[in-house]
């Protein structure tokens, strides 16, 4: 083959290293999040910061003027 497909094939190979090397690391990181998060929802009570609330709501597929009381009951259990 030519250069630019020999040079395109390389790149594609180096995007697929780095990709499952990233996934490996942003697990790790979102079950570290995971945690905190529910740490600092477990030491403070219901109106909770805006990060705590962006969290929450990703985690429930809610808006974060939505989300009661219950719904955070049950997802810390």
């Amino acid at each position: 083959m030519g250069r630019r497909r020999d040079r395109l094939d390389g790149r594609l190979e180096r995007a697929t290293a780095v990709r499952q090397e990233n996934s490996t690391r942003k697990a790790c990181e979102r079950n570290r999040r995971d945690a905190q998060m529910i740490e600092l929802m477990k030491t403070h009570s219901f109106p909770y910061t805006p990060a705590v609330m962006s969290w929450l709501s990703v985690k429930l597929g809610k808006r974060a003027s939505r989300i009661t009381p219950k719904d955070i009951s049950a997802l810390i259990k």
